[in-house]
């Protein structure tokens, strides 16, 4: 009987690691330069585990690709209260990783309790990453009328411009002070859990694996406090006022690994960008150009983030540009501009077990199949599209939030990812079989809204001078 289990990368990584080892449990390679996400258990030989993204585990787990996991409370709790029937079990709260989602609002907005909120006029606009924690508080609170913004993170940084509240993670008992932001409410509190699909709990022999972290709980829970962390210093609390001059031109950056090349396009453009990168986490740097704000978020959010008006330029991917278009074709969003830096393909993946060397080999083994084709990807829509276009039969697409390449074969039969040279596909056992399109970054704006004079001429220029750099990439 082999006993499957997904353990976390990032934030719990560490800590998880430490719990396993004092358990036992002869774990090795799994650290953060791991670049290979397969492990065994020299106590368990039965036992095998792969490492996810923390937020793909509870999904994993319910769909019965494995029978434990290993999570924050906050990622199960986002699942469970969209699908509360799923067969997802809590067997164990690990006693680390503490911390709380809190619905915070900017001071600037004169709002200090939910009470305030509630009696508040118009639309209450809520950013999160925790887009069913974030509607399902606003249910509670019988709000009468409220739109979710789903993000991929960042949500600190959108009140009160570009949203009057955000649901966002924190220390417990944390004070906001970063971006001038009060808590008017503690939504959850959570930590690591250990987590099982409901079928292999009530039908696979699991004691022994679970006898061994209990027992290390009970006697190293001394042990098993939540690492120290070196947070980064508090940025200085300026009043951040959601009045914006009405000629401003809003203008969206990406965070990440595209900040550096993205700054170094600017300042050719003779656009100057101060604390971008922040060393501090501030995503509000200030420019040179008069008449504009900045925002840095993530890539992945600004089509529909410029869709909605909340921002007027932003530079993000043409994957993320199309992946929002698939989705909605009907958007008001369009590339104004190909800035020709951060060229990546976007490909379809498969395991070189497969005997399948291209798309028309891959749709005849679908065809062959009687359960549904797995299709991975952080591109839902996308993956979505390529699939209903090459006939791939009954298909499911399964949306992951990182680490792509750990699932295939055994979770996935397809996988639509992007890569610059292959090779750290290569390296999991991968082959490209189709290439999709190739993508830079590119500068995308609104064109269904009515701009002013002077903004019309702002966009102009940063456009122009955007182009003018470009040109020399």
């Amino acid at each position: 009987m082999t006993i499957k289990i997904a353990l976390p990368k990032g934030r719990l990584l560490a800590e998880t690691a430490t719990l396993l080892q004092r358990a036992g449990w002869g774990l090795s390679g799994y650290h953060e330069r791991a670049r290979f996400y397969r492990l065994k258990f020299e106590k368990f030989p039965n036992l095998s585990a792969r490492v996810f993204h923390e937020k793909d585990i509870p999904i994993q787990v319910a769909i019965g690709n494995y029978d434990l996991g290993v999570c924050g409370l906050d990622w199960v709790e986002e699942l469970l209260i969209k699908y509360p029937s799923s067969v997802l079990v809590k067997i164990k709260n690990l006693g680390y990783g503490e911390g709380a989602l809190y619905m915070v609002v900017s001071r600037s907005e004169g709002v200090s309790t939910v009470e305030e909120v509630r009696a508040k006029e118009g639309i209450v606009r809520i950013a999160s990453e925790y887009p069913n924690l974030a509607e399902s508080f606003a249910l509670n609170l019988r709000l009468r009328r409220f739109s979710i913004f789903p993000l991929w993170g960042g949500a600190e940084v959108y009140p009160p411009e570009s949203a009057d509240l955000a649901l966002i993670p924190g220390e417990i008992g944390e004070k906001f002070s970063d971006y001038d932001l009060m808590s008017i409410s503690k939504v959850l509190s959570f930590s690591a859990f250990l987590i099982a699909n409901k079928s292999s709990w009530e039908t696979k022999d699991m004691s022994e694996v679970l006898a061994s972290i209990r027992d290390e709980l009970l006697i190293n829970k001394k042990h098993l406090s939540s690492a120290e962390v070196t947070r980064a210093p508090a940025i200085a609390g300026q009043p951040i006022s959601r009045q914006v001059a009405e000629d401003t031109v809003r203008l969206a950056l990406p965070d990440g690994h595209q900040q550096l090349p993205t700054l170094r396009l600017l300042n050719k453009a003779g656009i100057q960008i101060d604390d971008y990168p922040s060393p501090v986490g501030n995503r509000r740097p200030t420019t040179n150009l008069d008449g504009v704000v900045i925002k840095v978020i993530r890539p992945q959010d600004m089509p529909l983030q410029v869709a909605n008006g909340n921002f007027d330029l932003a530079i993000t991917g043409k994957d993320w540009l199309m992946e929002h278009l698939y989705q909605f074709p009907s958007s008001p969003v369009a590339e104004l501009l190909d800035l020709k830096f951060g060229k990546v393909k976007i490909v379809a993946v498969i395991s070189r077990d497969l005997l399948v060397s291209d798309i028309y080999s891959l749709r005849r083994l679908s065809a062959e199949r009687l359960v549904p084709f797995r299709v991975a990807s952080e591109y839902v829509n996308i993956a979505d599209k390529y699939a209903r276009d090459n006939h791939l039969g009954m298909y499911r697409v399964i949306p992951t939030w990182g680490a792509s390449e750990a699932f295939l074969p055994e979770d996935a039969d397809l996988l639509i990812e992007n890569t610059q040279t292959g090779r750290t596909l290569a390296r999991h056992n991968l082959k490209i079989i189709d290439t999709l399109f190739e993508s830079t970054a590119c500068l995308i704006g609104n064109t269904g809204r009515v701009f002013s004079s002077s903004q019309r001429e702002r966009i102009k220029s940063i456009t122009e001078s955007l182009r003018i750099a470009a040109e020399d990439i």
